[in-house]
């Protein structure tokens, strides 16, 4: 945030610990998102609609009467291009808003911290932003891979209790072993007597799984999980379902609400869904509401698609923006908050997108509801839709703070799916 210098006679005149800030012209926000490379099937639905809701903001007055300014990084450009961009847009930039990839959110955190500039990460999972560090300048605006995992985990508990046996199909790199490591550690905790079959690795972005896929038609484990994401999730499930792999074993996909329109028929039903928070476009709490409706309706006729979880990250991440400014502003009866003022009104703020509400716990860590459904053809769209939908509280799914998710999921037992909260849904 540009630094103002006060005159002596104006600090006077203001009440005690207040400062003056001028009403910049315009808020200007930078936001990283993948625009190329194949986790555009993310970002640019993400931009798209930042695009839509900003529009919409500065018709209706903007921040205060300020209006709203996004500069995009492209994620896709590369780690070097990445923290250069990152480093010249925060020198005009009030707020940034990063990033997708969870190894990007390592990179960029620490170096918001150093050039003391607000940052809000709104799609990225790794859980250990918070639990390595220590931040002021940091917050997410989402919840995390623990609480995503934990709600796949206890959902399929809950729905499909008696199985025996289980395999793995992941991108080998950080998120592909992360997500692993959770889901995996879960299940020891909670239903230890589950045998681990198989555990694979493909290459990330690779082509052909026909090597995952006969190995597993012959291991023919009652459960195979994969928490892969875009094309490579894609092409998994798509082979699978050619070779009839999916009429053998229940597949979990905790991110595959954002794949769903793209793998139409090839989703069949009875297979768990996730959806990194509690993102649907058809979410049964919020589809009725004039907002929620209106959101959809745009988006689908700006873009020709469903919105998708980073499009609904991505409405969290302004509305966060816009409630910390507002409560800034309330709060200290001023046109325009200090830095200091704004990252104060961040802590423990709630705020609602187009989901349910989340709060900032104290630790900057964002609690969100998490969403998980089984797969249906029903015939009313051209692609898969959920049914028996559960969304759980999102608080009793993330570890205290203080405590590192891993150690806390040791600690459970058979015991902790009954006692997650969840409200359920027929569609």
């Amino acid at each position: 945030m540009k630094k103002l210098f006060v005159t002596t006679a104006l600090c006077a005149a203001l009440p005690f610990g207040a400062f003056a800030q001028d009403k910049p012209d315009t808020l200007k926000v930078g936001m990283t998102t993948f625009l190329t490379g194949s986790a555009s099937v993310f970002g640019v639905p993400a931009r798209d609609a930042m695009d839509l809701m900003v529009a919409s903001l500065n018709e209706a007055g903007g921040i205060n009467g300020v209006p709203v300014e996004v500069i995009y990084i492209d994620e896709g450009a590369g780690a070097e291009a990445l923290t250069s961009e990152f480093r010249r847009v925060s020198g005009e930039a009030e707020v940034m808003l990063s990033a997708i990839s969870s190894g990007n959110c390592q990179t960029l955190a620490p170096l918001a911290e150093d050039l003391q500039v607000p940052n809000l990460m709104w799609d990225c999972g790794t859980q250990r932003i918070f639990e390595e560090n220590d931040y002021k300048y940091v917050f997410r605006t989402q919840a995390n891979a623990t609480a995503e995992m934990m709600a796949a985990v206890v959902y399929l508990l809950k729905m499909k209790p008696d199985f025996q046996t289980i395999a793995v199909v992941n991108q080998d790199y950080a998120w592909g072993r992360d997500s692993w490591d959770i889901f995996s550690t879960a299940l020891k905790s909670m239903k230890p007597e589950v045998e681990v079959l198989g555990e694979f690795f493909p290459k990330f972005g690779s082509p052909d799984f026909s090597t995952e896929i006969s190995r597993l038609q012959a291991l023919r484990p009652d459960v195979i999980l994969s928490t892969s994401w875009g094309g490579d999730l894609d092409t998994f499930v798509q082979q699978a379902f050619q070779r009839g792999l999916m009429n053998s074993s229940t597949f979990v996909l905790p991110l595959a609400e954002s794949s769903l329109e793209r793998l139409g028929s090839s989703l069949p039903a009875g297979h768990v869904v996730g959806a990194r928070g509690d993102h649907y476009f058809l979410h049964p709490e919020r589809r009725d509401d004039e907002d929620f409706k209106t959101f959809v309706s745009d988006f689908k006729e700006s873009t020709g698609s469903i919105p998708i979880y980073s499009v609904f990250h991505a409405a969290q991440a302004l509305e966060a923006m816009k409630a910390a400014y507002t409560r800034a502003i309330e709060e200290n009866g001023t046109d325009w908050p200090t830095e200091d003022q704004l990252l104060a009104a961040f802590e423990g703020l709630e705020f609602q997108a187009y989901g349910r509400p989340i709060t900032l716990r104290e630790d900057n860590q964002g609690i969100e509801a998490q969403l998980m459904g089984m797969s249906v053809q029903s015939g009313d769209y051209p692609f898969a839709t959920l049914e028996d939908i559960m969304i759980f509280d999102g608080a009793q799914l993330l570890p205290p703070v203080g405590e590192t998710s891993i150690e806390w999921i040791k600690g459970l037992d058979a015991s902790f799916p009954d006692s997650v909260e969840a409200a359920s849904y027929d569609n």
